[in-house]
């Protein structure tokens, strides 16, 4: 509890980690507030049925709240609103402000009376989104740090968020709040693309760093890297060098 968690990929596509945390965390009882800006419900929904969930229900029984990021964008821009009144969670595209999207997360994850949810999370996929939407990186940290106080200190819950990140990239903005969320995370999953290039036995390398720095000064980061291989209902992990095309 009170972790926040951060995912990284590069010349590669994490998704999939972020399907699994979802299913992950609603499987053990968890209030989820799930800012989606990268793909839709259904796409969505299909990837967690093929794991065991159904999001739809989770919905309906109010344990999962989804924010539709794609379909929200086009609504406030062609000036539709889902509620009249009621202001869009994205309004920072007109206001370059991010604390209605805050606001969202904060009711969506604050017990009401009645609630028999385990603990609240809070999942972003992905995070780079929002500066592609003209959010400042300033204000996307001011977010996240907003979120940690709510979420991790105040509820005592996780957050996960999916961050895009290249080292050649001339995207200063978003290496600039890659690197911010990399020292203020307890927990780091990296997922790199092989730097031999397309292998169909291996999809990639993941890199586990658990940030003990960042408890005890004195303490080193512990580093854990594996290879994985991405199946139809589950992903595969072994140790650098056992994979099929090697033996």
């Amino acid at each position: 509890q009170g972790k926040f968690t951060l995912l990284r990929d590069t010349r590669t596509d994490g998704s999939f980690l972020v399907h699994h945390f979802l299913s992950f965390y609603l499987r053990a009882g968890c209030k989820v507030c799930f800012v989606a800006l990268l793909q839709s419900f259904s796409h969505y929904s299909i990837v967690a049925q093929k794991l065991g969930v159904s999001l739809a229900a989770a919905k309906e029984r109010g344990q999962l709240v989804f924010l539709e990021g794609l379909k929200s964008c086009l609504d406030l821009l062609f000036g539709e609103e889902e509620q009249p009144g009621q202001p869009s969670p994205l309004q920072f595209l007109s206001t370059s402000d991010l604390r209605a999207l805050f606001d969202l997360v904060r009711m969506s994850l604050t017990p009401t009376d009645g609630d028999s949810w385990k603990g609240p999370v809070l999942l972003v996929d992905d995070l780079s989104v929002l500066l592609s939407l003209g959010a400042a990186p300033v204000a996307v940290l001011d977010f996240i740090h907003y979120c940690r106080v709510a979420v991790c200190c105040q509820l005592q819950g996780n957050i996960v968020v999916l961050v895009h990140s290249n080292e050649d990239s001339e995207d200063e903005e978003n290496e600039l709040v890659v690197n911010s969320l990399c020292h203020h995370s307890d927990l780091i999953l990296w997922a790199e693309g092989l730097a031999t290039g397309f292998c169909k036995d291996v999809h990639g390398q993941i890199k586990i760093i658990q940030r003990l720095s960042l408890r005890q000064a004195a303490e080193q980061d512990l580093v854990q890297i594996y290879q994985y291989k991405i199946q139809d209902r589950n992903v595969t992990f072994f140790a650098r060098g056992l994979s099929a095309a090697v033996l």
